[in-house]
């Protein structure tokens, strides 16, 4: 797992998932102009946070897909179990990541 820099995770985005990165630069762009604005670290380390977690889980292909695949779950899903299921498995998965980014 690469630090939380923006250099570090810039370089892991390009590698892992490179059609991310015109995503990482403008998410990047407005958390500086965030941070100017408000006078505040707050808006880089939410988006090294939100990055970090990306990486962590786009590292293990299988891991991200799943994500993806519960992410339409909820988004279609019509019952209530259906969604508390989807999300309960989403928050695993991001739990783990966030274990990785802590490390």
């Amino acid at each position: 797992m690469p630090a939380l820099t923006a250099a570090a995770l810039r370089a892991a985005v390009t590698q892992v998932a490179p059609t991310q990165l015109p995503s990482f630069v403008e998410h990047l762009d407005r958390a500086v102009e965030q941070a100017v604005t408000q006078s505040t670290i707050a808006p880089l380390r939410t988006f090294l946070l939100w990055w970090g977690e990306f990486v962590a889980n786009e590292r293990h292909p299988a891991r991200a897909a799943r994500l993806r695949e519960l992410e339409a779950v909820a988004e279609e899903a019509t019952d209530r179990e259906a969604l508390h299921s989807a999300l309960a498995e989403m928050r695993q998965i991001t739990d783990v990541a966030q274990r990785e980014i802590s490390a």
